[in-house]
């Protein structure tokens, strides 16, 4: 221990290794919650990188980005100033699956990120190869880097990413290296295994980037942003790049592949590293590479692709949809034959990349490694994908870390909490078997966990830790008196069927006329009467804020479900409340089947909810557990 202390480059109370989503949000976090971070990243201009799609949120994803920034985080916020686009999703549906979806500019996200750590009090940034992980009485309590400088924590988290012993694979090219030509870190791959911290190898990948003057846009269709203006964060913003000028948004196009391309593909699947068994690692079900979709969806006789602008000011385009590890030659043949495509230049080839990640399962629910005190993995290393996990994952992480360091209680989520709580229950608790992405119907309280009312769910936990700025707080008191204000104007005014304007605008929405008088908070809860029909029948409601008028009268049309939805979440609560002695030993629950002795042991649940989670726990085994808790409790108030 001597000769850890002695000679340290720096002594903190957190050390974040990596500057992606994961590590930026989790250093901020730790940061502005007043304790002395230090973030290190293998490449200061690789800060908030978007190696694969430049774009923020989509559906669950976007409710995730709303989450963080009711907590203080910062994800909403750089998205919002970097946007080139912004749709909202699934307006067609109900508002527990509307989401976000921002297209960004690539290098100013970027920008805004770097400005920001580096403006941020508190924290410390240094680009640097971790070597490994100083570890003093079984905890982890620092780092070590490739020039031999030594920097203390009593907290540190590890935001891997995709770069523990990571290699790139084109076509027969394959070569050590992380996203975008980076260094990948072997060394730490090897310690974690050392320190019999369980791995496995996951693939992903990305498609190749185009010359935006070598396209026939007039074969492709138009993809415009929303007329009116979307911003992620509750807090105000407005883009760099079009202000709140919605008609100033850079456009999407649409188009599809075709069955000579499907063709081309097939002819060539010897040569598919996806398919000659040179790929090891597990990639994503949900966002299968084309050469997958090919084959798998043979049926098919078109896919579908985006052209997605990387920058306001960049020449390049990033094909949606179209993930490949092809050989060069043959993404270019596979690229000419899309309409539209046929003497597109490609800039930089699609490629897929292996790389190891930390089985969840070994994780509490604060994110920290059960086996290692003071070692928190956050990000695509604990086998998720997509920025919005990751940030999300580093949000929670550098709270935890953070309240470690100061010995205050943990910071939990519940799945009735919020998509953050979900997130993490997933992980923890099922079997992850591919890069996991959070979906919405991974979510049984969804219309509870709405984008639109993440502040009201979690502001207040976020003010409560200290994460939630004053000007934040007083922004979200704000909007609450404007709810409470709506609320009772629709509970206290009446329409009539003697108001002939009324009449009117009933009949324009498809409505039936009213018979006497009624509230307006019942009116509204007509299927058929829309935002804009509650807004010309109470005109005044037009003093407020759209977004927290239809937040109210979201409430409003659906009280009766989530009535019902909070009577779930209370027997849900009450399984949580069962809490778990953390030396129970299993193997004294008789009746238990072997595989959930197993898991329990573990996963190790801290209650008789999480445990009921647990893959391969099933109801019989939960119905033992409590028998066997009730016994115990009873034997123990007999005494």
């Amino acid at each position: 221990m001597r000769n850890i202390i002695e000679y340290v480059a720096g002594k903190y109370d957190v050390i974040v290794i990596g500057a992606g989503h994961a590590g930026c949000e989790g250093a901020l976090a730790s940061a502005r919650m007043g304790c002395q971070t230090l973030l290190v990243t293998l490449n200061l201009d690789k800060i908030g990188n978007m190696p694969c799609n430049p774009s923020v949120g989509g559906p669950a994803k976007g409710h995730l980005v709303r989450e963080i920034d009711a907590l203080g985080g910062q994800m909403a916020l750089t998205a919002d100033d970097t946007s080139l686009q912004a749709r909202m999703l699934n307006t067609g549906k109900g508002p527990a699956v509307h989401a976000l979806r921002v297209q960004s500019d690539k290098r100013a996200y970027h920008l805004h990120l770097l400005k920001t750590v580096l403006q941020q009090d508190n924290l410390t940034l240094v680009q640097a190869l971790v070597q490994k992980l100083l570890i003093a009485d079984h905890q982890v309590c620092g780092i070590v880097t490739n020039t031999g400088a030594r920097f203390l924590a009593e907290s540190v988290i590890l935001t891997g990413g995709t770069y523990l012993r990571s290699r790139i694979i084109i076509g027969e090219a394959i070569y050590d290296g992380g996203p975008t030509g980076d260094l990948t870190s072997s060394a730490l791959s090897l310690q974690l295994q050392d320190m019999d911290v369980q791995l496995g190898r996951f693939k992903t990948g990305t498609p190749p980037r185009i010359h935006k003057n070598s396209v026939d846009y007039s074969k492709f269709a138009l993809q415009c942003g929303d007329e009116v203006q979307r911003r992620f964060s509750f807090m105000p913003t407005e883009s760099l790049f079009w202000g709140s000028d919605p008609e100033k948004q850079l456009p999407c196009w649409l188009g599809y592949t075709t069955e000579e391309g499907h063709q081309i593909i097939r002819e060539n699947l010897d040569r598919a590293p996806l398919y000659t068994g040179v790929v090891e690692g597990i990639g994503p079900r949900y966002c299968p590479s084309i050469e997958d979709k090919v084959v798998r969806f043979a049926e098919r006789k078109a896919h579908q692709l985006f052209l997605e602008p990387e920058g306001f000011d960049s020449e390049e385009l990033y094909v949606a949809g179209m993930s490949t590890s092809l050989p060069e030659e043959i993404q270019q043949r596979f690229f000419h034959s899309i309409p539209g495509l046929e003497k597109a230049k490609i800039l930089r080839p699609g490629y897929a990349i292996e790389y190891d990640y930390v089985k969840p399962f070994q994780l509490s629910l604060t994110l920290e490694l059960k086996d290692w005190p003071g070692l928190f993995t956050a990000g695509q290393i604990n086998g998720t994908s997509g920025y919005e996990e990751a940030a999300a994952q580093g949000l929670l992480a550098g709270i935890n870390a953070a309240l470690k360091v100061r010995n205050k209680e943990a910071f939990i989520l519940r799945r009735s909490d919020g998509y953050l709580g979900v997130l993490i229950d997933d992980l923890v608790n099922k079997e992850i078997k591919e890069p996991y992405r959070l979906l919405t119907s991974r979510a049984e309280y969804r219309l509870l966990l709405r984008q639109d009312n993440a502040d009201l769910r979690l502001t207040p936990k976020g003010r409560e830790i200290g994460l939630v700025s004053d000007e934040r707080w007083n922004y979200f008191q704000k909007k609450k008196m404007e709810l409470e204000t709506i609320t009772e104007m629709s509970h206290n005014t009446f329409f009539s069927n003697m108001d002939i304007k009324v009449g009117e605008i009933l009949a324009k929405a498809g409505s039936t006329s009213l018979r006497g008088s009624i509230r307006a908070e019942d009116l509204f809860k007509r299927p058929e009467i829309n935002f804009q029909s509650v807004l010309e029948l109470m005109p005044q409601l037009k003093e407020y804020q759209s977004d927290t008028v239809e937040e109210a009268v979201i409430q409003l049309k659906y009280e009766g479900y989530i009535s019902k939805q909070l009577e779930e979440v209370e027997r849900f609560n009450r399984l949580e409340e069962r809490l778990l002695p953390q030396d129970l030993d299993f193997n004294e629950v008789r009746g238990l089947s072997n595989e959930a002795r197993q898991r329990l042991f573990e996963v190790r649940p801290l209650n008789l909810g999480q445990a009921s989670r647990i893959s391969g726990v099933n109801p019989a085994d939960i119905s033992v557990l409590l028998i066997f808790l009730e016994q115990k409790r009873r034997m123990s108030g007999s005494v």
